[in-house]
């Protein structure tokens, strides 16, 4: 099938990206490039991106992750290790504004394509390599994953700072898309800067570097200073009963802030005098005290029902949400009523549920202009867009 698809309102309309990643760090954040306008090319062999095949699905290759992962992308197939392969992702290159990939260094540079090489061919070239440590360090060149930047940066140790239980992942992969968006604003910068200056440069994105950002600007704590003035974690966030309190028929999600919002929680659940208490009478002083103040909450949200709540504190200005399992998140009235989850039909995949970019920009919105590809349904028209011949291509075709 051929791509179809409209031009690009968003703002990065106009600048080509190649990209040659794979899961969910890259990909993640090469969709974002695609929703805002790049015009993204994914370069895949054999049988493409693992995520293809990561659960059921209508259509062969088009897993659910994989289709909310890689839309606004054309799908190349090349397989690298061959000349005519190697000369097509050349001239490629020559046209692109972005490379982008999460191969290892030295896997690349074998292949022909480290930043020297690419910066050869394309001296402004913004040449993006996520990875999972940083040059130079004592985990230089390991492999990296979710699970394992979870345990290295910390991450996998905060549940049981509120159970006391063993260490646990988070059950999502909020690694892989944390430094996925780190990519994405480096990447930008980077397009940025060359604008400004006509330089392109190298970025590395090291993804345990970046959750180790993303966790510790708020746990270092105590341990900012040096001397400390305590332990690391920080003691609202980490507190076991920092958790949707329980009403009278569901949960429901209370976060007074200022001290108005304090005392007006307390009165319209008829708990007077609160905040005569010395340990809650300022911010630093409940801070120090959270768990006595929530676990005062919890025993005030069961004296009403979920909606008497949320129509009480409303009214108050007093910050509320109602909590939601996941499978309710899909019909939350407010993503409902901005068609967050846009449902979409696939050529190959059929009816599916897509979610939408969540940035609204006034003169240049993102949109979703096609969805993703079935792997290399674009090679040969990007091929041809390369002034490659209908025999050079289909001996390009045939090596992949």
């Amino acid at each position: 099938m051929s791509w179809k698809t409209t031009p690009s309102t968003g703002p990065l309309s106009g600048v080509r990206v190649i990209d040659v990643s794979t899961v969910v760090f890259g990909p993640f954040a090469t969709q974002i490039l695609g929703d805002l306008g790049a015009d993204v090319i994914k370069i895949e062999h054999g049988v493409g991106d693992t995520m293809r095949h990561a659960g059921k699905s209508p259509g062969e290759g088009l897993g659910p992750i994989y289709l909310n992962l890689n839309r606004n992308k054309r799908s190349l197939k090349l397989n690298l290790a061959q000349p005519a392969a190697k000369e097509a992702l050349g001239r490629l290159i020559k046209e692109a504004d972005v490379f982008f990939h999460n191969v290892r260094e030295a896997g690349m540079a074998r292949l022909g394509f480290g930043y020297d090489d690419v910066k050869a061919i394309k001296p402004d070239i913004v040449y993006v390599h996520c990875c999972g440590f940083g040059k130079g360090g004592a985990y230089e060149g390991r492999q990296a994953y979710d699970d394992l930047v979870q345990a290295a940066s910390g991450v996998a140790g905060l549940l049981p700072l509120t159970d006391g239980g063993a260490p646990k992942y988070l059950p999502t992969l909020i690694m892989d898309k944390a430094a996925g968006l780190y990519s994405v604003y480096a990447t930008i910068a980077a397009l940025f800067h060359r604008q400004r200056t006509g330089e392109g440069q190298f970025v590395e994105v090291p993804m345990l570097e970046a959750g180790t950002h993303l966790n510790m600007v708020e746990n270092l704590y105590g341990q900012t200073f040096d001397p400390p003035t305590g332990r690391v974690a920080y003691t609202r966030s980490i507190n076991p009963r920092r958790k949707p309190y329980k009403t009278k028929d569901g949960y429901i999600a209370i976060v007074p802030y200022n001290d108005k919002q304090w005392e007006t929680f307390f009165e319209l659940g008829d708990r007077q005098g609160v905040f005569e208490d010395e340990r809650f009478k300022t911010y630093s002083q409940r801070t120090e005290h959270i768990g006595e103040l929530y676990a005062i909450i919890e025993e005030v949200a069961l004296t009403k029902t979920t909606e008497e709540w949320l129509a009480l504190l409303d009214k108050a200005n007093i910050p509320v949400m109602r909590y939601n399992a996941l499978d309710e998140v899909i019909d939350d009235p407010h993503l409902k009523s901005i068609d967050f989850f846009e449902m979409r039909d696939h050529e190959q995949a059929g009816t599916y549920r897509a979610v939408r970019h969540p940035v609204n920009f006034s003169n240049t919105p993102a949109d979703i202009r096609a969805d993703a590809r079935p792997i290399g349904a674009d090679t040969r028209d990007i091929l041809a867009e390369l002034g490659f011949g209908d025999a050079e291509i289909e001996a390009i075709v045939a090596d992949e």
